[in-house]
């Protein structure tokens, strides 16, 4: 890893000392899936939900290199915090990057003492240009009507930037605008939907619109510009947050192979004397260095300020497949006892498979890439 700041190092003698405190109530929420209040609470106490937050809005002002390895480090604990990290030093963009004056002196100061701000762009139909999900403009209130699903955390939210159609093009594809609608607003309804693979105490919701109606001053930018603000200001860095997120869980995985090779005895010797182990751990090794290579240079580049929409995706897609290598290779090693509960990488293991999904699965990836080198000249 690179040398870090002295915020980035600051930071990581918080997250060192306050760990064993998230690891007994990641455990308590894996075992009963609710959601982690107790953890939420000390990590906002100690700072952790405004890292990448500008200075002026009263946030610590990291940047990208400086914030990730904080990232990868409590992705090391447990999905769902490493969920709420992420999702907290990444929501307050939109507002920042697109909101009124007035909406930034609402929202942000909210977000820095510790409000959730949630998004609702996935549909049960699709996203993109197939948004189903409409917002009339009748007088000064926009009325919305449609469904979301997989929706993190928008029940402990404060406020969700929804992503809905307030138009059609000529084709029929969705003119996609972000608005705003509170906590608590008539109409919204939310359903939890059924517990995950892993990351348990995280919580995604079903929400249904039923004749919403929030003030015509709750659009963030202008109509249309819900797809710019959803890509520019979320999901480029959010799939290199992603990619942090894989290298973490990565890393602890490695971690305990290594340690668990090295003190289990077979036949009178470690099992980190056998050639096919020792493989395995050279291979997870190559694995990991490679994909933080790449996340490095990404972080570097969206520092600089250059468009990073191809390095995010090419980031995301390694470090997907890099975690899905290293998780199997690290349960493989642990052997039979690896899938009881007693082991973390049983949980390690679960938790991995829930990164295939979140902004865009490996396949969206691919695309996005082509897409950049083909349409954009990007160049390699």
């Amino acid at each position: 890893m690179p040398a870090t700041s002295e915020k980035t190092g600051r930071y990581l003698d918080v997250i060192h000392k306050i760990s064993p405190q998230l690891e007994e109530i990641a455990d308590r929420s894996e075992e009963t899936g609710e959601f982690p209040w107790a953890a939420f609470e000390l990590m906002n106490e100690h700072g952790l939900f405004k890292l990448t937050m500008p200075t002026e809005w009263g946030g610590e002002g990291m940047s990208a290199s400086e914030y990730f390895p904080l990232m990868a480090e409590i992705a090391k604990i447990s999905g769902v915090l490493r969920m709420l990290i992420h999702g907290q030093n990444g929501t307050w963009r939109m507002i920042h990057g697109f909101g009124t004056e007035e909406q930034k002196r609402e929202w942000l100061p909210r977000q820095v003492a510790g409000a959730i701000f949630s998004m609702a762009l996935t549909e049960p139909g699709g996203t993109g240009r197939g948004l189903a999900t409409t917002a009339v403009l009748e007088g000064d209130e926009w009325v919305i009507n449609g469904e979301k699903h997989l929706i993190s955390f928008s029940q402990e939210a404060e406020v969700v930037h929804v992503i809905a159609a307030t138009g059609r093009d000529e084709t029929g594809g969705a003119i996609a605008s972000a608005i705003l609608v509170p906590k608590g607003t008539p109409g919204q309804i939310m359903t939890r939907m059924a517990p995950g693979m892993g990351c348990h105490g995280s919580t995604h919701y079903h929400i249904t619109y039923e004749n919403v109606r929030v003030p015509a001053a709750n659009l963030l930018g202008t109509q249309g510009d819900g797809l710019e603000i959803s890509l520019r200001c979320m999901l480029d860095i959010s799939r290199v947050s992603i990619g942090y997120s894989a290298l973490g869980l990565a890393l602890r995985s490695f971690e305990l192979a290594v340690e668990f090779a090295k003190q289990r005895v077979t036949l009178g010797q470690p099992i980190a004397n056998r050639q096919a182990i020792r493989l395995a751990i050279g291979e997870m090794a190559a694995d990991i260095y490679s994909v933080q290579a790449a996340l490095a240079d990404t972080c570097a580049r969206f520092d600089e300020g250059r468009s990073i929409t191809a390095e995010a995706a090419m980031t995301k897609l390694q470090a997907l497949e890099m975690v899905g290598r290293v998780t199997d290779r690290a349960l493989r090693i642990h052997g039979g006892v690896g899938y009881l509960k007693m082991h973390k990488i049983e949980r390690h293991y679960r938790d991995a498979r829930a990164l295939w999904f979140e902004e865009g699965t490996a396949e969206i990836q691919k695309f996005v890439i082509a897409d950049q080198i083909l349409h954009h000249g990007h160049a390699l």
